[in-house]
């Protein structure tokens, strides 16, 4: 009888769908150490891909109004927990063998408020729930011994490993404390030595079990970000920008670097967005706006946001506290734990989820072949997919109208390479000269409905 309930149980929490994985929590093997006792008590546990999930709490909540469904329940026992953060993710490094997901957060320009992101970031997933460090990998210019204080920044080694700093519970390490410990002594080195100290710095800390690693990655696109990448697997990138051109210009070389290293954007920050006066609600857009639409447009990024300008996160990052501690219910607070949120959700997707992917290949004679795991195969004619592209070059940027003189003409175009560009997109070299970038979600909502 007992093993006949317990099927029962499953069949009912097996109604409860990941909104983020699209599969049931039963077939994902989220329910463990399931009891049913003869009076009908129930107990299990729901195993969370990461403590910072933020439907968790809508899980426990389904759950008990699935099993309580049941007549023959009495009582429901439900425990939430999370799985341990995943081993040998850097076999080469003892240090980082229990971090479960490096997330890194770029602009590759300066000043656009990169480090701020990666700081309230790091913090709003701890607050979620998470284990969390930050790596300031910014040699010349770190920023975490400011913006976040520690009463005594002595950074300790056994000999082997270095032992992080704490605040909060967040584990901290940055060449800014080995400054700090030298008088505030400039750091004067040249590239490869850059890269040697970022090297010892990040692998020979002893992060201890990390759920995310959040590292704020320097502005650039050089050595020093090519080294990071190629020493240590990343798992995702977030990248930060500003409305103006000359920000998103860098941004667009951040995102295909990181889309030649195998690294997926999983969401792109708009800083200093617009600015809200104290005599009115409206949304002031004194840098400027469209660069966030254009990455939307082009990249097909569905994880965005836009941050305002206000004098409380610059206070905050100067003061020593992030302004997710120091002003947890403001409106930027909210923000950063609506980002931490969908970096959680998407970082559950790179490591659980299944290959969501359209397979898109050149066929010869016949066209460009698109397939997904649930869509019937569809071959698109190469001039109709050429003609639809969106680029800046094809449409006309404020108006949408095709630029005709751009476009294709030839029925017998085909394409020279085809490439898929991170978790979002296919990039196309055609036969004319021309680069398109097609986003997944249009590919798919256009040709296999």
């Amino acid at each position: 009888m007992s093993t006949e309930k317990k099927s029962q149980v499953l069949a009912a929490l097996s109604g409860i769908i990941d909104p983020d994985l699209g599969r049931d929590i039963v077939s994902l093997g989220f329910i463990r150490n399931l009891t049913v006792s003869e009076n009908g008590d129930v107990a299990f546990e729901i195993h969370l891909t990461t403590p910072a999930c933020p439907v968790k709490d809508e899980f426990k909540k389904e759950a008990f109004s699935a099993v309580k469904k049941l007549d023959w329940v009495r009582e429901i026992d439900i425990s939430l927990l999370s799985s341990k953060p995943q081993q040998g993710l850097v076999p080469m490094s003892k240090g980082l063998e229990h971090v479960s997901a490096i997330v890194a957060v770029a602009s590759c320009k300066g000043g656009v408020g990169k480090s701020t992101v990666a700081v309230n970031l790091a913090y709003s997933l701890a607050l979620s729930g998470a284990k969390v460090g930050i790596f300031d990998a910014d040699i010349y210019g770190p920023s975490l011994p400011t913006m976040v204080s520690v009463e005594d920044p002595q950074l300790l080694t056994d000999g082997h490993f270095i032992s992080p700093l704490e605040n909060r519970g967040v584990k901290l390490m940055s060449f800014g404390y080995i400054e700090q410990a030298k008088a505030n002594s400039p750091a004067m080195m040249r590239g490869p030595m850059v890269s040697q100290v970022i090297n010892q710095l990040l692998t020979q800390t002893q992060w201890g079990e990390l759920d995310y690693l959040i590292v704020d990655m320097p502005p650039g696109t050089g050595d020093v970000q090519l080294t990071l990448a190629q020493l240590i697997p990343i798992t995702a990138s977030v990248m930060v920008t500003t409305p103006q051109m000359i920000s998103f210009v860098d941004v667009i070389k951040g995102i295909y670097m990181f889309d030649s290293l195998k690294v997926p954007t999983i969401a792109v920050v708009e800083n200093m967005s617009y600015f809200l006066c104290d005599a009115c609600d409206k949304k002031h857009t004194i840098y400027g706006k469209g660069a966030l639409e254009k990455l939307v447009r082009e990249f097909g990024f569905k994880t965005t946001f836009e941050f305002p300008v206000t004098a409380p996160v610059s206070q905050a990052g100067d003061s020593g506290t992030p302004i997710v501690i120091s002003e947890p219910k403001s409106i930027v607070a909210t923000l950063f734990q609506k980002l931490a949120d969908s970096v959680a959700r998407e970082v559950s997707k790179i490591q659980y989820g299944k290959n969501l992917k359209p397979v898109i290949e050149w066929v010869e004679g016949k066209g460009i072949l698109i397939k997904t795991e649930e869509k019937n195969d569809t071959v698109i004619q190469c001039f109709d997919l050429r003609q639809r592209c969106r680029c800046a070059h094809c449409v006309e940027e404020f108006t949408g109208n095709i630029l005709v003189q751009s476009v294709a003409t030839s029925k017998k175009i085909t394409p020279n390479a085809i490439r898929l560009v991170g978790n979002y997109a296919v990039g196309i070299e055609w036969s004319d000269g021309h680069h398109s970038l097609y986003p997944y979600e249009f590919l798919i909502g256009t040709y296999l409905g």
